[in-house]
Order: structure tokens, then sequence, then C-alpha cells
């Protein structure tokens, strides 16, 4: 008996090691906090931009302190309701290109760098110019899910995907979520305790 609690123990202390390894490389975000300026700096191999979410307050929450309602989010959203983007562009060259708006909400199935399916869009903005370099945009968000803001770099002129900056946001809390990677790593822990209980098992019936 004590053997097989020493295995047991043993096996369990090996499981919480592998999921502590796989959480250390699943916590990698796609948004980097800048301490220069407010929000997350979003890019891809040619454009950048500082991204901010607000969300208006409640009628129920008018009360609260104003900094409180002033907070900026990057890519996870707490709640459903009235939202205000803002994409501060960091090369100013592109200030004198049109650049369109569209927020779609999608399907966030996809591996990367394959672009999720669009399920609908909320809304699209025409190219226009945006000379003093923020891009600024309000859409009342009514569901929980997986959203993109794509900024169109060129208007009609931006033919390919790379004249696009996709930023992707969640909206509303994720109460428990596990990458592919953490999945597995969980089964093949959990296989190696119940391999080390039927182990013991037949041990002691020999």
């Amino acid at each position: 008996m004590k053997n097989f609690n020493s295995v047991m123990l043993y096996s369990l202390f090996l499981c919480l090691c592998v999921l502590a390894g796989c959480n250390q490389k699943a916590e990698k975000k796609p948004q980097i906090a800048d301490i220069d300026s407010v929000g997350c700096l979003i890019t891809n191999d040619f454009y950048a931009v500082h991204f901010s979410a607000y969300l208006q307050p409640s009628a129920d929450n008018k009360d609260e302190d104003r900094e409180a309602l002033l907070k900026p989010y990057c890519q996870e959203l707490p709640a459903i309701g009235k939202t205000f983007f803002s994409a501060d562009l960091i090369d100013r060259d592109i200030r004198k290109t049109p650049i369109g708006i569209r927020i779609v909400e999608v399907e966030n199935t996809a591996t990367p760098p394959a672009m999720p399916k669009e399920l609908r869009t909320l809304l699209e903005v025409p190219p226009k110019l945006y000379t003093k370099g923020v891009v600024d945009t309000q859409v009342n968000i009514d569901k929980i899910g997986d959203y993109a803001l794509i900024l169109i770099i060129g208007g009609e002129d931006a033919l390919s995907e790379d004249d696009r900056l996709h930023i992707p946001f969640h909206v509303g809390k994720k109460l428990f979520a596990l990458s592919t990677q953490m999945l597995f790593l969980l089964a093949t822990g959990l296989f190696v305790i119940f391999g080390a209980i039927y182990f013991i098992y037949r041990q002691r019936k020999t």
C-alpha cells in the first residue's frame, strides 16, 4: 500500500509539472503592452498601430469613478455594449493613405496564419484620410464572442492581405479556455496516472 501511494503521488506531481510547463507556453499573447502609449501594439509585416478599446458605461454605472469608466482595453473586452475603438498610426506615411474600416464577428477556429471565418459584418466605414494619425470608430456589440477590427490600408487600392491589418479581440470573460496543446498534455498526464494505477493493481494481484 505504501508503494501504491508513492506511485500515485509521483504520477500526480508529474502531471502537474507537465501542465505548468504547457501553461507557460500558452500564455503568449498576440498583443504587446506598450508603456509609452495607451493600448497595445498591433503589427503585421508592413504596418503597426497602438490599439485601444473603451466600453460605454451602462446606466447603472453612471455614478462610478470617471477614471474607471475610461479604462482602455486591448484584445479582451469584459462585456458587450457600445464600444469605442482607437488605433494610433505609428507610420506617418499612411496618414496620406485612405483607410477603410470593417468590424466583423469571426469563428476563431483557424490556425495561424490562416484568417478566421467571418460570420457577420457589424460595421463598414468607407476609406478616408486620417491626417491626425488616429483611426477611431464605434459599434454596438450585442453578443459574446470573437471579433476583428480590420484596417484596409489603401482603400480600393488595397489588393492583398498585406494591406489589411487584422486586430482580433474577444468580448466576454473566458471562464475556461484550453489550447489544443494544453488538452493534449492534460490527456497525457491523466494517461500516466491511470497507467500507474493499473500497473500497481496488476502487480498486487500477481
